[in-house]
């Protein structure tokens, strides 16, 4: 990031042309400028696209799970030319092309989702929301997008954490409710995680599904729920990071990403990062790919992934694993995410075992 005015107007200068972002592409460029996506400091070059996506490291071998590309539809953008890249009017970046290339998106897809089905979201993202060129090139930070939430840098983040105990992160992309609340709570006490460790609840607000809530409004939920259970063990952090729904890539991909905020440790879910197609209803990965991914690949970065339990609610002792209440026999109960919405439309209650009261009073606000 430049470092005060001077330095802002230095790297404006020569500008050859003006870009709006798309909300996908501030995303990126924030997490860039601000070494979320460390250790890149620019957009990936046809080079580094190629080996990302083939064999999910840069070319200097570094780990490194999903690209991060600029995409345009542009046909006079050339190598060598600089692009003020705006918010509006606002400039949030500057970026130097290096080159632009055609990219081999068919092979993108399959390496990269597992898939090249047009049912999956992130391919539709690829094939028909991106541009036709990629383009590679590093940027110079100008300012920070201006959101409905504060993301804090990881340098920022990383000042507010504990030293000499482990962070454990915990990634979202939906409401906390209070089977999440349990998970992410009770990883403290997991055999993987040392002594007074803390939990980073640092849930993306960024573009994900066509269905999801909108991060402005999941960023009121994290808001009140904060105030409600003042829990000095969790910290809480938002990422503006757009989702791509890739499985066990994207979930080294975050992993990767709460590293650069001082995590040592990560909640790997069920499923994690994962997407059901829009004809089928079918799973694109199974429930444990990512979990199994994680185990084998965090060590290598210094991540310790922590597998999520299985938690279910019982009438007779609240939240246990679902192997325990099926030994002991014990009464559970669900409610669908489906159900769960057409009672909050219908202004029907909703229990409390199921959620919190004041994230409840969010959603009814602004559905």
């Amino acid at each position: 990031m430049a470092k005060d005015d001077a330095a802002k107007d230095a790297a404006m200068a020569g500008c050859d042309m003006e870009l709006q972002l798309t909300d996908r592409q501030l995303c990126d460029v924030e997490l860039i400028a601000n070494g979320g996506f460390s250790p890149l400091t620019g957009f990936m070059s046809e080079d580094e696209y190629t080996s990302v996506v083939n064999n999910m490291e840069l070319p200097n071998g570094v780990l490194f799970s999903l690209p991060v590309v600029f995409d345009t539809d542009d046909e006079t953008i050339q190598p060598g030319m600089k692009l003020l890249l705006k918010q509006d009017e606002l400039p949030i970046a500057v970026m130097t092309v290096k080159d632009k290339y055609l990219p081999d998106k068919p092979a993108e897809c399959l390496k990269c989702y597992g898939t090249s089905q047009l049912e999956h979201p992130g391919v539709v993202m690829v094939a028909q929301e991106r541009g036709k060129y990629y383009m590679g090139g590093d940027i110079v930070g100008l300012n920070r997008p201006v959101r409905d939430f504060d993301c804090k840098s990881p340098a920022e983040v990383r000042e507010t954490l504990p030293e000499g105990v482990d962070v454990v992160a915990f990634q979202c992309r939906n409401p906390i409710h209070r089977a999440h609340y349990e998970l992410f709570t009770r990883a403290l006490d997991a055999p993987e995680v040392g002594k007074d460790a803390v939990v980073l609840v640092h849930p993306t607000c960024g573009p994900t599904q066509a269905d999801d809530i909108p991060g402005a409004v999941r960023y009121k939920t994290y808001e009140v729920l904060k105030e409600e259970v003042q829990n000095p063990r969790i910290r809480w952090a938002y990422l503006p990071y757009s989702m791509h729904m890739a499985g066990p890539r994207e979930a080294i991909h975050h992993m990767m990403i709460r590293k650069n905020f001082g995590c040592t440790h990560f909640i790997i879910g069920r499923d994690m990062a994962g997407s059901k197609s829009s004809v089928t209803g079918d799973d694109f990965y199974g429930a444990y790919d990512a979990q199994d991914f994680a185990k084998e690949k965090g060590p290598t970065f210094g991540m310790t992934p922590v597998p999520s339990l299985n938690l279910v609610y019982t009438e007779e002792e609240d939240y246990v694993t679902a192997d325990y209440a099926k030994e002991k026999d014990l009464t559970t109960k669900k409610l669908s995410g489906t159900k769960f919405r057409q009672m909050l439309r219908g202004g029907e209650d909703i229990p409390e075992w199921f959620a919190f009261p004041s994230v409840v009073a969010v959603l009814r606000e602004n559905m």
